[in-house]
């Protein structure tokens, strides 16, 4: 509960800069294909932002685990890095904001992993995580495929300065990536919430 109210501070302000950008900044409400990349990037970052307090706040209610010194600083540092996603909004610096969306990405999946390690070791939690096998490496491939994936536009889009199609494309692609994530976390924690079968081979 410590942990969502650090990281809910940190949330807010994150918001509070991000509606702050929404209503002052004037080439979003100009027709143009600059304000259409502008309304996809604000909204892409709105959902990274909500995303990351769903994995927080599904975890932190579903699990019990014993908290390291570090975990007290992880949402500090995430949210230093929403700031930054926050101010890197726009077509001129659209380059370093796919960097730093990389950044969180990658940090909340590690995170989280961190988290639920964590947690499998708690006794509380062992109806849940005797039918979970443990992460391996494999099942990170699509979270390293998406990170690589705007790695490399954040340096084209630096190297470059294009602003075109491919900065949209690649903003969308982000967007879906979001978006399905949330879809993860949701069936997640539906599945966490269901009484754990007796048979670990049944359905």
């Amino acid at each position: 509960m410590v942990l969502l109210t650090l990281l809910s501070i940190v949330q807010a302000l994150a918001l509070e800069l991000l509606w702050g950008h929404v209503v002052s900044e004037p080439t979003l409400y100009v027709p143009s294909w600059e304000a259409a990349l502008g309304w996809v990037q604000a909204f892409t970052t709105f959902v990274g932002i909500l995303l990351i307090w769903v994995i927080y706040a599904s975890t932190a209610m579903r699990f019990r685990w014993v908290p390291a010194t570090a975990d007290s600083l992880y949402p500090f540092l995430v949210g230093v890095a929403q700031f930054a996603l926050v101010e890197l909004l726009g077509p001129d610096t659209l380059g370093g904001w796919f960097l730093v969306m990389a950044v969180i990405y990658a940090a909340m999946t590690w995170i989280s992993q961190r988290t639920l390690k964590a947690a499998r070791m708690d006794e509380d939690n062992h109806e849940f995580f005797r039918h979970v096998r443990p992460a391996t490496l494999r099942d990170f491939r699509g979270a390293a495929l998406i990170v690589l994936m705007m790695v490399v536009v954040g340096i084209l889009l630096l190297a470059t300065g294009h602003a075109g199609w491919l900065a949209m494309a690649a903003t969308l692609m982000v967007t879906t990536g979001l978006l399905y994530q949330l879809y993860l976390s949701d069936r997640y924690w539906r599945r966490s919430l269901l009484a754990p079968s007796p048979d670990p081979t049944s359905p």
